[in-house]
């Protein structure tokens, strides 16, 4: 069977986007393929100025596409909000919502509202983004959500009781697991009450194996060495996207479906069905995270829950 890749992506003229993190790496690879199909890209971004010169980059490339960059800063749930509530006040659809943006093994550190940062800003923020635009999307006839994850996602544990990192010695490495765990646990209680509910809106996640994306914030040795090799090992980003553009576009992409690289240990190799922890598809959790994450953010979604015994 071919491999899916960029020609497999449909024309998306006539549909409109949001990326997060769209300023580089994977956001503006997954913007730039968007655009060239004909869709109308949203570049959601917390650096203005590096935002403008990739929908710059991309509208080079693509002289007849429509890209535009918008504030975001999703460590700051206020910026999610003001970003949200712009955007709906100018568009009348959204027919994708791409959830990409991360912060990557940073030392300790605090959003805005106190959360550790790679929690608040890889996890909470996008579910607050995605709460306060889903009106807009359930309004839009076939709309679809992607949750950019990781292979990383096996090493993390929720817990429930420190989410944040108060009290646990932090782990740089286990606080991003966490952050990229709770996006698959995000994805599989929203698809469960999407489809409660009954809507068309679609919600799948994505992870790009190991790609390289420039350098992870920090000093320490083993990420220095981990950048090092991944220069020469790792995946192109036009490679590494793929996943995501996969789960964007394509239309036998089911709601609740995880896409990854096929071939060593899913790190490399064209986009296929992925495959995600025990705890990943732990519904009781994902439903108290959920709850928690409702508190945490201040951000209700209207969608009634599904009892747990319902796949």
């Amino acid at each position: 069977m071919p491999h899916w890749t960029y020609d497999d992506i449909p024309d998306q003229r006539g549909r409109t986007a949001i990326v997060t993190g769209a300023n580089s790496g994977l956001g503006v690879e997954t913007a730039r393929a968007l655009a060239g199909k004909g869709a109308r890209v949203v570049l959601a971004c917390r650096d203005r100025g590096r935002g403008e010169a990739a929908a710059e980059v991309i509208r080079a490339r693509h002289p007849r596409s429509e890209v535009h960059c918008r504030p975001l800063d999703l460590a700051d749930l206020d910026s999610v909000t003001a970003f949200a509530t712009a955007y709906r006040a100018e568009h009348d659809r959204l027919d994708l919502l791409v959830n990409n943006a991360g912060v990557l093994y940073p030392p300790l550190r605090r959003t805005r509202q106190g959360f550790e940062l790679q929690f608040g800003t890889n996890y909470l923020g996008h579910f607050a983004l995605t709460g306060r635009l889903l009106p807009l999307l359930l309004a839009t006839e076939q709309a679809r959500i992607v949750n950019v994850a990781s292979n990383a996602h096996r090493t993390g544990r929720i817990d429930l009781d420190d989410l944040n990192w108060q009290r646990r010695r932090y782990a740089r490495f286990a606080a991003y697991g966490q952050s990229k765990l709770a996006m698959l646990l995000f994805t599989l209680e929203l698809h469960r009450r999407l489809t409660g509910a009954g809507t068309s809106l679609r919600v799948t996640a994505a992870h790009p194996g190991w790609t390289y994306t420039g350098p992870s914030q920090g000093r320490d040795r083993l990420v220095t060495i981990v950048n090092g090799i991944g220069r020469y090992l790792a995946m192109p980003l036009s490679e590494g996207a793929l996943p995501i553009l996969r789960a964007a576009t394509d239309p036998d992409a089911e709601g609740g479906s995880y896409w990854g690289p096929a071939h060593r240990a899913e790190n490399v190799g064209p986009p296929v069905p992925a495959t995600r922890s025990a705890r990943a598809v732990d519904v009781e959790v994902a439903q108290q995270l959920w709850a928690q994450s409702e508190r945490l953010t201040g951000v209700p979604i209207d969608l009634p829950p599904v009892d747990a015994t319902t796949s």
